[in-house]
């Protein structure tokens, strides 16, 4: 893939990542606990039926520079339980307000480094899940992990509580780009550790990467990328680092050490790109690369990829997202709502049997539209009119009203060979995948007067 240097220089503009729609920094403080409870309800009436569970854990033994998560620094036992037995606390809760009949079909755990939990925690955790819960049959059931800390105990355990997915934050195979982004190494050598998941039936491993980090370049990111080839993992991603220290005061130290160019991080992007395409992996939605049999690359080529605030997924897992522990965000059918980010606060109301919502909001119809045009273009590449009627059950003139479609939007990526569009369809071209963020931005209505701050494109 070859991408000319002015389209990096027009394009690499702050635009959402559309991991929701509207994006998090449009909720709202209104956004109150008592509505939660209402839409909670009202969830168990809306489709998809399938219930997601997100387990939030924040905390971690040292920060990473990178990080734009929410995470607590923390090796405390005693304040890991203390979160815990509220996180359970709060389980119940909205298991009290779910229809029975409803099956989860995901559990997904991030952070923070959920690893960094003692595995007792972890098990607690999760058989009170198996407890109150049924499942679909094959659900998906994953954890982030840190791979400087896991070991074959740890593995096993988790295997037999039933985790299917593993996804090892490696982020890079430099110990120069780790040392000065704070990030310790496996410890065990990533060959092994490979082969400990793997000695387990139906257990997956992927590979996290972000590049657009100091010290890294198109050669050092290269081989990265041959080394996570040769270990062969299920699927890979290749996260674009997203600078935003005015909301992580920490990347601050990253401006002092050197960021790569949007020039230099397109190069990084372009080699990780054209070797894991020409060593069996194909490149799926936004940032992931996966094996031809691979459920995702079935999904994406079927055009029933889904994505939601924990990265891309299939028809089949998709559920309504339900969100435990601090900063969680529910993400339901007709609402999003987050909980307080501070980990003393969340606990001390759920002590209380109070929920914690610090904001949300709730979607209008019209937005829902949007929504679904945008997770198409950034999904699948491909928009169909006729097959949005149909899942809409609404009309191709009501859908473009609502996204107030106007061609001549469009036609500058067009012209640039990044999109096609007719009558019936838009449709991302190969050069233009590395643009959908922009090419979604252009459809949607609220980006025409925004207000809020975004990463860059690029």
């Amino acid at each position: 893939m070859n991408i000319p240097q002015n389209l990096i220089e027009k394009y690499n503009t702050p635009v959402p990542r559309y991991t929701s729609y509207p994006p998090a920094n449009f909720f709202s403080a209104d956004f109150s606990p008592e509505e939660y409870v209402k839409v909670l309800e009202e969830s168990n009436r809306e489709n998809p039926q399938n219930i997601s569970i997100y387990i939030h854990i924040p905390f971690c033994p040292k920060i990473c520079h990178f990080c734009g998560c929410n995470t607590h620094l923390t090796r405390d036992k005693n304040k890991m339980q203390v979160y815990v037995d509220a996180l359970k606390k709060e389980i119940r809760m909205v298991r009290a307000l779910l229809d029975s009949k409803r099956k989860v079909s995901q559990v997904h755990w991030g952070g923070g480094t959920p690893n960094s939990l003692p595995i007792a925690m972890i098990e607690d955790i999760m058989n009170l899940i198996h407890e109150l819960f049924e499942y679909i049959p094959n659900p998906e059931i994953a954890m982030e992990c840190h791979p400087a800390m896991l070991n074959q105990d740890y593995i096993n355990r988790l295997v037999a509580l039933k985790f299917n997915r593993f996804s090892l934050g490696i982020q890079d195979f430099n110990q120069q780009v780790l040392d000065n982004v704070n990030r310790d190494a496996s410890v065990i050598p990533e060959e092994e550790l490979v082969a400990l998941i793997r000695s387990h039936k139906n257990t997956s491993v992927n590979f996290d990467f972000i590049y657009g980090l100091p010290f890294q370049d198109e050669d050092s990111f290269a081989e990265t990328i041959k080394r996570a080839i040769n270990l062969s993992p299920d699927r890979l991603v290749t996260f674009s680092y997203a600078h935003v220290p005015w909301v992580k005061k920490a990347q601050k130290i990253l401006d002092a050490r050197g960021l790569p160019s949007a020039t230099k991080k397109l190069a990084m992007f372009e080699v990780g790109y054209r070797l894991l395409t020409e060593n069996g992996y194909d490149a799926i939605g936004l940032d992931h690369f996966a094996r031809p049999d691979d459920e995702l690359n079935l999904a994406f080529k079927n055009k029933t990829l889904h994505r939601n605030f924990q990265g891309y997924c299939t028809r089949e897992t998709t559920g309504q997202v339900y969100a435990f522990g601090a900063t969680g965000i529910s993400q339901l059918e007709s609402a999003y709502a987050q909980n307080a980010k501070d980990t003393n606060v969340y606990v001390d109301q759920i002590n209380k049997g109070k929920f914690t919502i610090e904001k949300g909001y709730r979607l209008n119809p019209d937005e829902k539209i949007i929504r679904h045009v945008i997770n198409e273009v950034m999904c699948n590449y491909y928009f169909s009119w006729h097959e949005a009627e149909q899942v809409l059950k609404t009309t191709t003139e009501h859908i473009k009203q609502s996204i107030a479609y106007n061609e001549s939007h469009l036609m500058g990526f067009v012209n640039e060979g990044l999109l096609s569009v007719t009558n019936e369809s838009i449709s991302v071209s190969e050069k233009g995948r590395f643009f959908v963020r922009n090419i979604a931005a252009s459809l949607d209505p609220n980006m025409r007067n925004a207000t809020q701050k975004f990463s860059k494109a690029l």
